[in-house]
């Protein structure tokens, strides 16, 4: 059978398999006689199979365990007539008698509180969850990803998947306290000071945090900044690290000078910038080279400090997992110095789903993947290479984006009008055949009189209609929207001021949710590259455009809307993907796995079967239709089983917060016995939801760690809206949560860590002899 290359990941776990570490690479092949192993009449000897294939450069072959494979070869005809054939199987993985499987727990850096933080977790807080975990039995830790995101200068930049650089490290996790042995009592007084100040907080002041690392770590480097700056392991790393670093400095100073990231906005420094302006930005002969010596300093320590952890959870044989954002922003180093892998102008985002009926708009340009084939997609190798510097395993952020990705015009706010790409798109030949011709008619906001009196309440719509649109015809009744009010983002734009009295404010609301209604209120999306090319706009159906066609086009259209989505893409998507993710598994030894929820295609789990990827799958959202709840009990061994993750509530948040559901999940999924489900979710309920998903088959368990604390009533104190983490349906979120208690506390909490220690061991993920005594 063909093995998913466990990599680093199961080296660090202690999870090599029968023989030793996994091999990367494809599958391995083995002759076997007819008779079983050995040789046989016309078999290859195992030996000389296992010989072979270390001559052809693979790694080598290790006996499975469990009963041997018995296969009758086929005979070949003629003179060939008994020949010995050669069969190659592929299983996915190796058989073993009793596969491993491991749990870990998923927290952001900045969650984290310890007795040193500031403000925020920082990398080197990490050292204490790696022990917590050590302790438990714990054997990986998730992240979220790491990158700088300081975009705006602000709150909006605690989004830690729009990223100003893939290479970057956020200066926000820079241990303050290890800038150098011995702080002057000065700056130690300062620190301990802000420190107590941002301590109280229970969740993270985004704007202050930042302000004050960056400042005092100003401080430190403008006073004893060349004794890092002098050492040679300071000057051989911004040698080697060069590439990305000094285009990040560049960018990162002309940022602060033009106070704007939107680099489109810099005149001649607009980009990409040439060598000769890169050399001149970043000289050490300018007046501003403090400035980007700075900007190299502060990388250079979250790097070591990174890498000081990266080593102690190998010591600890603890896996640290990172997150692939799918995305970049608009406003990044990435697309000022190479603007030809992006097309800039669209977005990236979801389409709509039972979680947002709008769709999902990133913001993030979608890639110029063709510019990238060209290249064999040296961005993304570069950009991984980077990455398994610090990490045993990754997780690739909608993994679904390699197979296509929703792409939608760059003056949308919302997802409701994109597409999938690549994609078959419906031709303007399949329209004709069917007899619709008038594509205006189809692609064109669909306004008419009756619909706007029933939008907009009594004497407002002829206002509105005055207003925001143009009648064709006078007395027509039909409306087309004035040219600047003919996007989504113009009409999220229309706006009165915030001390407007009440009924102004609501009305203006209004005015936007029926115009922004108005705008989505079409059947076919025109394709602004190639005229002959259309998509159909999602759930085209719902629309009164539609309702308000012939049957006969409605019976098309709704047939083409279905062909498109579910059925025509399958063959295009699958090999879009297998032309992208096996480049990315042989940039690095990661293991790598893949989210891939949502409006997942058919030819998904067959992709990720074969490429030997480690899928996800979250209790409350069901892979199968007609289920609330997944079973844990029927998940795939290549998945990560995990009751909650960032982008949903925590476990206790949503119990909480849903009665009726609650009741469903207490009795069909937790098979409940009381007469009714408990209405808090009592450490009894934790305890429960974890076993089922520890016992199940897959590979690797993960927690959120507020699921972890659930385990234990005395964590239950904070309120349970308070734990989380990601709101998708917010447009601009703020990333703030934090633990109410150290990691200390967690690390000496010998009912927690008992608790943790007995449901691993009492599932077969981890063994008494390895966990120490308590």
């Amino acid at each position: 059978g063909a093995a998913p290359a466990p990599g680093r990941a199961a080296l660090a776990a202690g999870s090599a398999g029968p023989g030793g570490r996994g091999q990367a690479g494809g599958p391995i092949a083995a002759s076997v006689s007819a008779g079983g192993a050995g040789a046989g009449a016309g078999g290859v000897p195992l030996h000389l199979a296992a010989a072979a294939l270390q001559t052809t450069g693979d790694a080598g072959a290790l006996l499975e365990v469990g009963e041997p494979r018995l296969v009758s070869l086929p005979l070949s005809g003629g003179a060939n007539m008994g020949a010995p054939a050669l069969l190659v199987c592929h299983d996915g993985y190796f058989r073993r008698d009793k596969m491993w499987r491991g749990a870990g727990v998923a927290v952001p850096v900045f969650s984290l509180r310890t007795k040193a933080s500031v403000g925020c977790g920082d990398f080197l807080d990490l050292l204490q969850l790696v022990e917590l975990c050590d302790m438990c039995g714990l054997r990986l830790v998730q992240l979220l990803p790491v990158n700088d995101t300081t975009v705006y200068s602000m709150w909006w930049d605690s989004y830690p998947y729009s990223t100003l650089s893939v290479f970057a490290l956020h200066p926000q996790y820079l241990a303050l306290r290890a800038l150098r042995p011995v702080l002057p009592s000065d700056l130690q007084d300062e620190l301990d000071a802000t420190k107590t100040e941002l301590e109280r907080l229970r969740q993270i002041d985004y704007e202050r945090t930042v302000k004050f690392k960056r400042e005092f770590a100003r401080k430190v480097f403008d006073r004893f900044g060349s004794e890092t700056t002098q050492s040679h392991e300071f000057k051989e790393w911004v040698a080697a690290n060069s590439v990305w670093l000094r285009p990040y400095a560049a960018f990162a100073y002309l940022r602060d000078m033009f106070t704007t990231a939107e680099h489109w906005q810099w005149g001649a420094l607009a980009g990409p910038p040439s060598k000769e302006t890169l050399d001149r930005l970043t000289s050490p002969h300018s007046d501003h080279y403090p400035s980007i010596l700075f900007t190299y300093y502060v990388q250079y320590h979250l790097h070591c400090q990174l890498l000081q952890v990266t080593r102690a959870a190998e010591a600890a044989r603890v896996v640290l997992k990172g997150d692939l954002p799918i995305g970049v922003d608009k406003r990044s180093v990435d697309t000022w110095v190479e603007p030809h892998l992006f097309r800039m102008d669209k977005s990236t985002g979801a389409p709509p789903d039972v979680f947002d009926a709008k769709g999902q708009n990133w913001g993030f340009p979608t890639y110029a993947w063709e510019a990238m084939a060209a290249d064999n997609y040296e961005w993304w190798k570069r950009r991984l290479r980077h990455m398994a510097q610090y990490f045993h395993a990754y997780r690739i952020d909608h993994v679904l984006g390699f197979f296509r990705i929703w792409e939608i015009p760059g003056d949308c706010t919302t997802g409701m009008l994109g597409h999938f790409r690549p994609s078959v798109p419906i031709w303007r030949h399949e329209l004709d055949s069917r007899g619709l011709h008038d594509t205006a008619r189809l692609t064109q906001p669909y306004i008419r009189r009756h619909l706007l009196a029933k939008l907009f309440k009594e004497g407002l719509w002829q206002e509105v209609a005055a207003k925001y649109m143009v009648e064709e015809g006078e007395g027509s009744g039909v409306y087309r929207l004035r040219p600047q009010y003919a996007s989504e983002r113009a009409i999220q734009d229309i706006k009165v001021r915030e001390d407007s009295p009440a009924w102004l404010l609501e009305e203006t609301a209004a005015v936007r949710a029926g115009l922004m209604a108005l705008r989505q209120n079409v059947v076919l999306l025109a394709d602004p590259e190639d005229p002959d090319r259309f998509y159909p706009r999602f759930n085209l159906m719902a629309t009164s455009s539609y309702k308000e066609l012939p049957q006969h086009a409605r019976d098309s259209l709704a047939w083409l809307h279905d062909d498109y989505y579910y059925r025509r893409q399958e063959e295009v998507w699958r090999a879009s993907a297998l032309a992208k993710l096996p480049v990315l598994q042989a940039a690095s030894d990661m293991l790598v796995c893949g989210e891939d929820l949502g409006f997942v295609p058919a030819c998904v789990p067959p992709v990720m079967q074969e490429l030997g990827l480690v899928g996800l799958r979250i209790q409350r959202m069901p892979c199968e239709e007609g289920k609330e709840f997944n079973d844990p009990r029927s998940y795939p061994y290549m998945v990560v089983a995990s009751p909650s993750c960032h982008d949903v509530q925590p476990l206790r948040a949503w119990y909480e917060a849903d009665p009726e559901r609650r009741e469903r999940f207490y009795f069909n999924a937790l098979g409940g016995s009381a007469p009714a489900a408990p209405a808090a979710c009592t450490p009894d309920i934790a305890v429960s939801v974890a076993a089922s998903h520890l016992t199940c088959p897959a590979v690797w368990t993960i927690f959120p760690i507020q699921d972890v604390m659930a385990l234990c009533a005395r964590y239950h104190d904070r309120p349970a809206p308070e734990e989380v983490i990601n709101e998708p349906t917010t447009a601009k979120h703020y990333w703030r949560f934090r633990l109410h208690v150290l990691l200390e506390e967690l690390k000496s909490d010998g009912v927690l860590v008992s608790t943790v220690q007995e449901l691993l061991v009492m599932s077969g993920r981890a063994t008494e002899k390895e966990l120490p005594a308590l």
